[in-house]
């Protein structure tokens, strides 16, 4: 296997994962939204608090952008996934902001839930 087919290979499944972290991220927002407080809301939950743990311990990058610098000398945000240059650049505030709001409106239907808001 190439270092270009690997590269390529590492960004597929990078952007893999960021697509399930999109679902679990907007699950989270959608469920406090509609007020559907259930099982799957704790277990995302629980995902996005790994993968911070994942990150911290790689001091906010992702393991597989470690795996990606060894198959080519590019370091653009999206060297290693595929976005489009700004979301790359920006990511961690844009889903880090959705999944803050999405907690804390979860938190005011666990605290107030019967008071009618949404």
């Amino acid at each position: 296997m190439t270092p270009r087919s690997k590269l390529i290979l590492i960004k597929s499944l990078h952007t893999l994962i960021w697509i399930f972290f999109n679902v679990v991220i907007f699950y989270v927002l959608y469920a406090a939204i509609i007020n559907k407080i259930d099982k799957w809301v704790w277990i995302c939950i629980a995902f996005v608090i790994g993968e911070g743990i994942v990150l911290a311990a790689n001091k906010t990058k992702c393991p597989l952008t470690h795996v990606a610098e060894k198959y080519t000398d590019a370091r653009e945000p999206n060297f290693d996934i595929y976005l489009p240059l700004w979301l790359a650049q920006y990511n961690k505030i844009i889903y880090t902001t959705i999944f803050g709001i999405g907690l804390l409106l979860l938190l005011y239907r666990l605290l107030w839930p019967s008071s009618g808001f949404i």
